[in-house]
């Protein structure tokens, strides 16, 4: 019984480590439009989420991040370090962590159904906009507005567009993962 259970542990850390390597393809992928990048990130993240529920897509983002704050250019326009956490787009990575519990408890809780779990995206993405929107302020002395113009408003419909990916593919590598005995949702 015990060994089976270390299995389970096991299989899980590859998933989250697995995860954690897809945000570090993803991430770095970026359009520079301005003081913030547009980024796949967030759709990284929505996809870790649905594959691996909230708690292991959070940690699977966490890893993704402390890997970028070590140095190793993870990060939008392949860039990382402690600076980058410290800089304009710090806020977002931040961000990112209250998102994914968001979109996940969403997720979880309603089963990947899509109206709840595209809510709970759009939710989380809110909550992450608002760090984001309130670092980028202090870091670059814009005032909020100004910030929320830069970092918030040019993304939106392309964020939507990344929430609509994740809530086709999400649950159906959820499901095959599951019908594999991979996970356990």
């Amino acid at each position: 019984m015990e060994q089976k259970k270390t299995k389970t542990n096991v299989r899980e850390m590859a998933l989250i480590a697995v995860m954690a390597a897809v945000t570090c393809v993803l991430g770095p992928l970026s359009v520079p439009i301005g003081v913030v990048p547009i980024s796949f990130t967030n759709l990284a993240v929505y996809l870790a989420i649905y594959v691996l529920g909230c708690k292991r897509g959070t940690v699977s983002y966490i890893v993704y991040l402390l890997i970028g704050l070590v140095g190793v250019p993870v990060f939008s326009g392949f860039t990382g370090g402690v600076g980058k956490l410290f800089g304009p787009t710090g806020g977002y990575l931040i961000g990112f962590i209250f998102m994914a519990l968001i979109c996940g408890w969403f997720i979880d809780k309603f089963e990947c159904k899509l109206v709840p779990s595209f809510a709970g995206m759009v939710l989380g993405t809110i909550v992450c906009y608002i760090f984001g929107t309130v670092w980028l302020a202090y870091q670059a002395g814009m005032s909020f507005y100004a910030a929320l113009a830069a970092g918030v408003l040019p993304f939106i419909v392309g964020d939507l567009a990344k929430m609509v990916v994740a809530a086709i593919i999400g649950p159906q590598v959820r499901r095959q993962l599951a019908r594999a005995g991979l996970t356990t949702k």
